[in-house]
């Protein structure tokens, strides 16, 4: 039985106002994130699948996934996706010292910067996206991302692509069944959670793209 739920239920939002679960908006818009990359078996197929739909997304991105990856990192900038920072070894915060963690953080910064000039389109203001592996941040980690400038961005829906205890259909349903406009819904760009994500992500763009949503990236 899955601890977290699908929806991030409404106290839990209000317990931290401070991070951004959802987007306050009158338009019929969503909002597609996707962690853990960039993956070459997988980042580009998730481009591709946007492109047919006119999609952006917004990527939190691994520190060292980028390094290993600059050309696949370069892409999702290039093709008009929003970056944010996701660590740059995917640790967890209630298990890291603060002072650890926000080297690690820095250190994920370091390499997108490193990115970034060599593209050919203008820089994007990717500097205060944030989102904390597993959604686990102490309070005086956030604190401190925040002093530092950062937007830390949660959820409100989860797909569960990465659970393998779930069918492809539940994770499509989960997604579907929960969104509403301005819904910020996480997939992952993994190769862990490509099953599940392969099978519902099309049918996600589908469905809402044919109720006149669109889908767009978290302003930073």
């Amino acid at each position: 039985m899955k601890l977290t739920p699908t929806k991030t239920p409404f106290v839990v939002k209000k317990m931290f106002p401070d991070y951004v679960w959802e987007i306050n908006t009158t338009q019929k818009e969503l909002f597609l994130t996707f962690d853990d990359g960039p993956t070459p078996e997988i980042t580009p197929w998730v481009l591709d699948r946007l492109q047919h739909y006119n999609a952006k997304a917004t990527f939190f991105c691994i520190g060292s996934n980028i390094e290993k990856h600059p050309e696949i990192f370069k892409r999702i900038i290039e093709e008009g996706h929003q970056i944010g920072n996701h660590t740059h070894n995917h640790i967890k915060g209630w298990k890291t010292k603060t002072k650890d963690y926000l080297v690690n953080v820095h250190e994920a910064q370091n390499s997108i910067a490193l990115q970034i000039p060599k593209t050919k389109h203008q820089k994007p203001n990717i500097v205060n996206l944030f989102r904390p592996p597993y959604g686990q941040i102490k309070p005086k980690q956030g604190k401190k991302l925040m002093a530092l400038g950062y937007k830390i961005v949660m959820w409100d829906v989860l797909s569960f692509d990465w659970d393998k205890t779930i069918t492809n259909e539940a994770c499509l349903n989960q997604v579907i069944s929960k969104s509403k406009a301005g819904s910020i819904i996480v997939f992952h760009d993994s190769v862990k959670a490509s099953n599940n994500m392969i099978y519902a992500l099309p049918k996600v763009l589908e469905h809402y793209s044919k109720l006149g949503f669109q889908f767009n990236a978290i302003e930073a």
